[in-house]
């Protein structure tokens, strides 16, 4: 049987939905780096929890409170770095689509000290809402 790596279990208690639980994973000189020419207004680094909770509040407020990541793969590489592979789902501008996306995780001493989340921003596939019924 595989044992889990443990920066794996240190990542999924990582949500920004609840920022209470993100002091407990996130190194104190946290740093998220977002890279997204098409959304150069959030492009650039976010420092500390403050500064994530901003980002995801940022985000949050340009895309309507639409902004939700579904996670496909997750991949360890080595004792400090992670990989992740997400399906963004969002609308912009009222367009629902979603885009893959990568973020490199870098976690040291049971903290995640960075984050660079890429986008894949030239394959955002539009996608069909289904209204739910009253």
């Amino acid at each position: 049987m595989n044992k889990e790596h443990p920066n794996i279990n240190i990542l999924k208690r990582f949500n920004p939905a609840s920022p209470n639980t993100l002091a407990e994973v996130l190194a104190e000189d946290f740093v998220w780096h977002y890279i997204n020419p098409k959304l150069a207004e959030l492009e650039g680094d976010y420092l500390g929890l403050s500064g994530l909770i901003d980002f995801f509040q940022k985000l949050a407020d340009r895309t309507s409170g639409s902004f939700k990541v579904n996670p496909i793969s997750i991949i360890p590489m080595g004792d400090e770095l992670i990989i992740t592979h997400v399906k963004d789902r969002m609308s912009l501008e009222n367009k629902p689509m979603e885009i893959d996306a990568v973020v490199l995780w870098c976690i040291i001493d049971g903290k995640i000290k960075e984050a660079w989340d890429i986008p894949i921003v030239h394959t955002a596939r539009m996608i069909k809402t289904v209204k739910e019924k009253p």
